[in-house]
Protein backbone atom coordinates (compact mmCIF):
# COMPACT_ATOMS: atom_id res chain seq x y z
CA UNK A 1 0.00 0.00 0.00
CA UNK A 2 2.72 2.58 0.95
CA UNK A 3 4.61 1.46 -2.48
CA UNK A 4 1.49 2.76 -4.35
CA UNK A 5 1.15 5.59 -2.56
CA UNK A 6 4.64 6.64 -3.24
CA UNK A 7 4.12 5.84 -7.12
CA UNK A 8 1.35 7.99 -7.33
CA UNK A 9 2.97 10.81 -5.48
CA UNK A 10 5.90 10.38 -7.78
CA UNK A 11 3.69 10.20 -11.05
CA UNK A 12 2.18 13.47 -9.64
CA UNK A 13 5.24 15.10 -9.24
CA UNK A 14 6.30 13.99 -12.67
CA UNK A 15 3.21 15.84 -14.01
CA UNK A 16 3.25 18.58 -12.55
CA UNK A 17 6.87 18.97 -14.19
CA UNK A 18 5.78 18.57 -17.12
CA UNK A 19 3.39 20.97 -16.82
CA UNK A 20 5.57 23.67 -15.78
CA UNK A 21 7.92 22.84 -18.44
CA UNK A 22 5.16 23.51 -21.14
CA UNK A 23 3.49 26.67 -19.23
CA UNK A 24 7.01 27.91 -19.50
CA UNK A 25 7.58 27.23 -23.00
CA UNK A 26 4.54 29.00 -23.91
CA UNK A 27 4.91 32.15 -21.66
CA UNK A 28 8.83 32.39 -22.96
CA UNK A 29 6.99 32.15 -26.52
CA UNK A 30 4.05 34.70 -26.52
CA UNK A 31 6.48 37.22 -24.70
CA UNK A 32 8.94 37.12 -27.25
CA UNK A 33 6.31 37.75 -29.90
CA UNK A 34 4.51 40.26 -27.43
CA UNK A 35 7.54 42.24 -27.40
CA UNK A 36 8.46 42.47 -30.53
CA UNK A 37 5.42 43.53 -31.44
CA UNK A 38 4.88 46.15 -29.21
CA UNK A 39 8.64 47.92 -29.80
CA UNK A 40 7.89 47.36 -33.62
CA UNK A 41 4.44 49.42 -32.86
CA UNK A 42 6.02 51.95 -31.20
CA UNK A 43 9.06 52.59 -33.44
CA UNK A 44 6.28 52.73 -36.21
CA UNK A 45 4.55 55.36 -34.24
CA UNK A 46 8.00 57.36 -33.80
CA UNK A 47 9.05 57.04 -36.85
CA UNK A 48 6.09 57.16 -39.34
CA UNK A 49 7.15 54.13 -40.77
CA UNK A 50 3.70 52.86 -40.48
CA UNK A 51 3.91 48.67 -40.98
CA UNK A 52 7.57 48.66 -41.85
CA UNK A 53 8.68 47.86 -38.27
CA UNK A 54 5.74 46.32 -36.70
CA UNK A 55 6.57 43.29 -39.28
CA UNK A 56 10.17 42.94 -39.03
CA UNK A 57 9.89 42.99 -34.82
CA UNK A 58 7.53 40.83 -34.68
CA UNK A 59 9.69 38.14 -37.09
CA UNK A 60 12.23 38.86 -34.91
CA UNK A 61 10.11 37.89 -31.88
CA UNK A 62 9.22 35.04 -33.08
CA UNK A 63 12.87 33.83 -33.81
CA UNK A 64 13.81 34.96 -30.34
CA UNK A 65 11.09 32.71 -29.33
CA UNK A 66 12.26 29.88 -31.51
CA UNK A 67 16.00 30.11 -30.31
CA UNK A 68 14.56 30.05 -26.93
CA UNK A 69 12.61 26.98 -27.55
CA UNK A 70 15.56 24.79 -28.75
CA UNK A 71 17.72 26.47 -26.02
CA UNK A 72 14.95 25.22 -23.46
CA UNK A 73 15.47 21.80 -25.37
CA UNK A 74 18.85 21.65 -25.08
CA UNK A 75 19.00 22.12 -21.12
CA UNK A 76 16.27 19.55 -20.62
Amino acid sequence: MNDMSHNKKEQRKKLLQALSFFSQIAITMASCVLIGVILGSLLDRLFGTAPTLLLIFSFLGVGAAIKSLFDMGKSE
